[in-house]
């Protein structure tokens, strides 16, 4: 695989050209269930919530409906100016703040946070990955908890596919070129867009965790309680599971 920068989701034309393939309608109709299925795992129906990489705010906008006081941080400024305007269009208010993972702390302000659809071990040092969750700790209010989605090692092991295509309507396809790399470290991947005949490369990278290392990263934040699930739906973490879904508290 191709080396990258350390940077690499720095890169805002990286979202905006890639933006279709990774937000199709489909995902916003999904994402008011979604948050239903997070407030039932986390027990939390309300008050204070931070969407900690937020995107083009899929998750901000059912969870303000729900009566959540929102706010979505994202360092993309694409992505934020796609948030704010679907909150606008769906009468929604949230709170938007552009600034990444590792900046991100607001002490004892929040009482449920959540990081979903694979946003988390993006840096290249994994100690920038452990303050993120350093970071969510001290955001949350006493009793507070975190919900963290992702890709888990073993479902992706279960899973993994080298290569992957997606063609939109209008033609524009996107292949992807997928390799674990480190020792099974990490995932490395080469998204290739071809639109008519001009085609561009991404590099992309993040950090893969088992479930077991995900608790540990957790604990070691300061939660005290780290349960797991294999998807949103709260089913167990185990051969069946689809994704690693990691609901943290806060005493």
């Amino acid at each position: 695989m191709t080396s990258l920068p350390d940077d690499w989701f720095t890169d805002e034309e990286f979202w905006i050209a890639t933006y279709p393939f990774m937000f199709p309608d489909t995902a916003f109709a999904a994402a008011a269930e979604d948050a239903a299925k997070v407030m039932a795992l986390s027990g939390c129906a309300g008050g204070a919530l931070l969407d900690l990489g937020c995107g083009p705010g899929r998750f901000v906008v059912p969870f303000a409906q729900a009566g959540f006081a929102v706010t979505g941080v994202d360092r993309t400024p694409f992505l934020l100016d796609k948030a704010r305007a679907y909150a606008a269009a769906q009468q929604v208010s949230a709170e938007f703040v552009q600034e990444g993972m590792r900046a991100f702390v607001r002490p004892g302000a929040f009482d449920i946070a959540i990081n979903l659809f694979t946003t988390f071990g993006y840096f290249a040092d994994p100690k920038d990955n452990a303050k993120v969750l350093d970071n969510v700790f001290a955001s949350l209010k006493p009793g507070g908890v975190f919900v963290l989605d992702t890709m888990g090692k073993e479902v992706l092991a279960r899973v993994f596919a080298p290569t992957g295509a997606q063609t939109l309507d209008n033609g524009d396809a996107l292949f992807q070129r997928r390799a674990v790399t480190r020792d099974w470290s990490l995932s490395e991947s080469a998204w290739t867009l071809v639109q008519g005949e001009r085609a561009r490369t991404f590099h992309v990278r993040h950090w893969l965790y088992s479930g077991q290392e995900m608790r540990r990263m957790m604990l070691d934040a300061g939660f005290t309680r780290v349960d797991l699930y294999g998807n949103l739906d709260g089913e167990p973490y185990d051969v069946e599971a689809r994704r690693l879904v990691a609901v943290a508290r806060k005493r």
